[in-house]
């Protein structure tokens, strides 16, 4: 009887999928029932998904989504930059034509995702405001 929920008669808790709840959230949907959005904005959460009323004000995000798409994109544009400089050896003004441009698209594109999938993964451990119960048991089966 080491285990303190046997110890004190408690149910445990239902096991939510983060792997699941992440790509929800990749894909901007709720991570409880994956049918809701999960944005009212670029990237501002909705108040509650749509579709199973899961409440997402409590999440915290904060400043971990910019810094994983930075890093995301960085690592990815990085590399073919200087792939190119080394074959192709374009002018200055191309290169910045070109790459300025590209980052930025494939930063403002990818934010959303990640920052999406931040909230499923606290929606699957149960962190900040997900603590409470399911709203529906069987929308993560």
């Amino acid at each position: 009887m080491d285990d303190p929920v046997e110890q004190f008669g408690a149910a445990p808790a239902a096991q939510r999928s983060w792997l699941r709840a992440m790509g929800r959230g990749l894909r901007k949907r709720c991570p409880q029932c994956g049918r809701g959005g999960l944005f009212a904005g670029y990237i501002r959460t909705a108040d509650a998904c749509p579709a199973c009323g899961l409440d997402l004000t409590g999440h915290r995000t904060d400043d971990a989504p910019p810094y994983v798409t930075v890093m995301i994109v960085g690592h990815l544009a990085i590399p073919i930059a200087l792939a190119v400089r080394q074959l192709a050896e374009p002018p200055l003004w191309l290169q910045f034509a070109i790459w300025l441009p590209a980052i930025a698209i494939a930063t403002f594109w990818t934010l959303p995702a990640v920052k999406g999938a931040f909230v499923g993964l606290q929606w699957a451990n149960r962190m900040h405001g997900f603590a409470g119960a399911d709203a529906d048991p069987t929308a993560d089966a």
